[in-house]
């Protein structure tokens, strides 16, 4: 009886965290879709900054020495592909930790509904399940639109790179050329 009686309070207290968590989860999810958004009107326009960053760096690191350009070369790459990783892990949290969220949310509330049932409380039944269901779709919703901007973007990623590559292989053979 303990036990039941001490999980039981431990669920009811993680129920405040749970929702502001998962407001907060819809908040970022909203701030990551408008910057996404953003990002999508200026690739429309011909606008990849990173990739243009990149080569930048890597025509900045060409100093005629083959051995330290080679160097130097593979070194903005990888930071080209660790940022990339980076910043797509940001939208790959949002894809778990929302519909995570929502779940917990969605079973916290399921236990006083259940009570409410047993006891014959309909309104408290009825606004809990409300509070349930609400958080499954909040929770679902975000990781939803988290999947389809972590694809796109991880789409762009995997194109600005491949151009970033491409480049570092043209700059160190023209370091050779030369």
């Amino acid at each position: 009886m303990w036990a039941k009686d001490a999980l039981a309070s431990i669920s009811d207290l993680l129920f405040f965290p749970v929702v502001v968590g998962l407001l907060g989860v819809v908040a970022w999810t909203a701030i990551a879709t408008g910057l996404f958004l953003r990002s999508l009107i200026g690739r429309w326009r011909g606008a990849r900054p990173a990739r243009d960053r990149y080569r930048a760096s890597i025509d900045a690191s060409l100093t005629g020495d083959p051995h330290a350009d080679e160097l130097a070369v593979e070194e903005v790459v990888a930071r080209a592909e660790m940022d990339a990783a980076r910043s797509l892990n940001a939208i790959r949290f949002a894809i778990r930790v929302g519909p995570s969220l929502g779940l917990m949310g969605t079973l916290i509330p399921m236990a006083t509904a259940l009570s409410g049932l047993a006891s014959g409380d309909l309104q408290l039944l009825a606004a809990n399940m409300v509070i349930a269901f609400s958080s499954t779709v909040v929770g679902l919703g975000v990781g939803v639109v988290a999947y389809l901007v972590a694809m796109v973007r991880e789409s762009w990623a995997r194109a600005d790179l491949d151009a970033v590559r491409f480049h570092a292989e043209r700059a160190l053979r023209r370091e050779e050329d030369a």
